[in-house]
């Protein structure tokens, strides 16, 4: 039964990954939103301005779907058709590729249409800049930046770690990420408390966002843009962001679709200033569709890492444990 376990995640994986791509987010009863909702309450409970605070807010928050995820894989232990049915519900659950891809592509329609109020009001759905005062070329700029990184943060990320970690890879990678959305920026409120959810962010992210920017810069020609740039301008500008992480992805779709990303970003009470990052024009509509296929492509190809990595590496995993514990137990005969 050990040796099923590691198809079992497999299949769940790719499972998840279909109807997310078939289906979406669900419309109603997110668990995402629901988690978000009880974290919520949890940091009404102990917030206080000081990172201790923000640690055991964070180590709960983080914990408890960890441990739910755990308990799930012990007890489907010996049950590895329910095992996958866990993993693909858990997975569905944390990716989000089809609605990003939608979102911008809805999001280039409408600037196509010259509608900048829907485009403006469509923002929200996708990052936290004030819309207001934000032309084409800045809502464009925001879509592919937001684009770039959620390919790793709502795709690569949870795909990568629920191959590694299983259901409790899943679920405490999605919790991570969310407190990050939730705390981990540097308002007034969050700049010290949010700084242990931002930290685990990162933390997690470091192989999944230099993943999606190799998978971008190798897909490139899927959204019609040219690999050879696309891995100069990762190369060079990667490292330029303010984020580990979030620069290793936008470099490589600046440099996939040959714009100029970076500048001066606008949130609500608050600004501030990203470095270029590529070259060439800044975005149009006409490169959210292109930014789309492209982040389609890489989330495929994750799925396919992520699928084999039960069947190889899992499994010499398993069968080192099984060495380990079942040796122990046979020399006791």
């Amino acid at each position: 039964m050990r040796q099923a376990a590691p198809v079992a995640n497999a299949v769940g994986l790719a499972a998840g990954y279909a109807l997310d791509t078939l289906l979406g987010d669900p419309r109603r009863w997110h668990p995402v939103a629901g988690f978000g909702r009880a974290a919520g309450a949890l940091e009404r409970r102990v917030y206080r301005p000081d990172r201790p605070s923000g640690a055991a807010f964070t180590a709960v928050a983080v914990g408890v779907p960890v441990l739910l995820g755990a308990a799930a894989t012990i007890a489907t232990r010996r049950r590895p058709v329910a095992r996958a049915v866990l993993v693909a519900a858990g997975t569905w659950t944390v990716l989000g590729g089809r609605t990003l891809r939608t979102e911008a592509t809805v999001m280039g329609r409408a600037l196509r249409d010259g509608d900048l109020p829907a485009a403006r009001q469509r923002l929200g759905n996708l990052c936290g800049r004030d819309p207001s005062a934000l032309d084409e070329p800045e809502l464009a700029r925001a879509t592919v930046e937001s684009v770039a990184e959620n390919t790793s943060d709502a795709v690569v990320a949870p795909l990568l770690w629920g191959a590694v970690a299983g259901l409790p890879g899943l679920l405490g990678y999605r919790a991570a990420n969310t407190l990050d959305a939730m705390v981990g920026h540097r308002s007034p409120r969050y700049a010290r408390f949010g700084t242990p959810a931002a930290r685990l962010d990162d933390l997690l992210n470091l192989v999944p966002a230099r993943a999606t920017g190799l998978l971008t810069v190798a897909l490139a020609p899927v959204g019609r843009g040219d690999r050879d740039r696309a891995w100069r301008v990762w190369r060079r500008d990667r490292n330029d962001h303010p984020s580990p992480n979030a620069g290793q992805c936008e470099a490589a779709m600046a440099g996939a679709l040959g714009v100029r990303l970076g500048g001066r970003n606008v949130y609500f009470g608050r600004s501030e200033v990203r470095p270029f990052l590529g070259d060439g024009p800044r975005p149009e509509a006409r490169h959210l569709r292109r930014a789309a296929r492209i982040s389609g492509a890489v989330g495929l190809a994750a799925l396919g890492l992520a699928a084999a990595y039960p069947l190889t590496v899992g499994r010499l995993v398993t069968a080192a444990e099984r060495r380990v514990f079942g040796g122990g137990r046979g020399s006791a005969r």
